[in-house]
């Protein structure tokens, strides 16, 4: 019911949203399996170098770059520029363009799909892709571009692998339209960046994630200890924090938490 309020919503407001009302509506491919009764048990997150079997491994790369390996062993790396990468070249990358550690125009010649956050023609980018046992989309919203705006410059893209669905926000300038929540779909973890500044201030990230409702928060692009710290002090304790040992972990649904928490990786390369 929640999803269907969500497009009915989206539906109503497609008029005013600026240029993103001339792209197509895209549902999210995992909201069918999002929707399912959760199966609640307090189950240690595992270090993804060693992957259960029906288990999506999430890595912190670094910066914006996360390293997500569905149950199939189809791996995707998220705004991926080139020298914060994983080991061997990923199947799927995704790429945005506020700055240049978003993004590389000479991606590894091993990586079978680049999807670009924005479109190089100038319209809306529109991705809606699989690739094995990993679906892709994505949502275009906007990005600040010197004192004007590029309509469709940024993309939320969401991965669905198993029974999780992942969404990364990319270089997100705004909050959310019920259009982009209907687009979104239900979202499992939610790869948030927190620093403050060259994003969204904490309080309009804190309405994002409170529009979006995931089980998991994972901070990312912030440029200290200090920016992630105060996130998570602005936060006012809504969430519970947890901190893992390891940039990596392994998620299945039996693991999410029953409310909101921030979990916090640590990145593999600093920057």
């Amino acid at each position: 019911m929640t999803v269907l309020l969500r497009r009915l919503a989206g539906s109503f407001t497609l008029a005013v949203t600026l240029l993103l009302s001339s792209a197509p509506a895209v549902l999210a491919a995992c909201a069918a399996v999002a929707a399912l009764p959760p199966l609640w048990s307090p189950v240690s997150f595992t270090a993804a170098s060693a992957l259960p079997p029906g288990q999506v491994g999430l890595t912190f790369l670094g910066h914006a770059s996360f390293l997500i390996e569905s149950p199939g062993g189809v791996t995707a790396v998220t705004d991926y520029n080139g020298y914060i990468k994983p080991d061997r070249p990923p199947d799927i990358v995704t790429m945005n363009h506020a700055h240049s550690t978003h993004y590389t125009d000479s991606p590894d010649h091993g990586v079978k799909l680049v999807l670009r956050g924005w479109d190089p023609g100038g319209g809306v980018p529109d991705h809606d892709v699989t690739l094995g046992d990993m679906h892709v989309h994505n949502v275009p919203t906007n990005i600040r571009d010197g004192g004007g705006t590029e309509f469709g410059g940024n993309s939320i893209f969401v991965f669905d692998a198993g029974d999780i669905c992942v969404a990364h926000l990319g270089h997100l300038h705004h909050t959310l339209t019920p259009q982009h929540l209907a687009q979104l779909g239900p979202v499992d973890v939610l790869l948030t960046p927190v620093d403050g500044t060259w994003t969204l201030s904490h309080d309009d990230m804190i309405e994002v994630i409170e529009a979006i409702r995931p089980a998991l928060i994972i901070p990312m692009h912030y440029f200290s200890g200090r920016s992630l710290e105060t996130f998570i002090a602005d936060s006012a304790g809504r969430y519970p924090v947890r901190r893992n040992d390891t940039p990596s972990i392994a998620l299945s649904r039996a693991v999410l938490p029953k409310r909101t928490e921030i979990l916090v990786l640590p990145a593999r390369s600093f920057y």
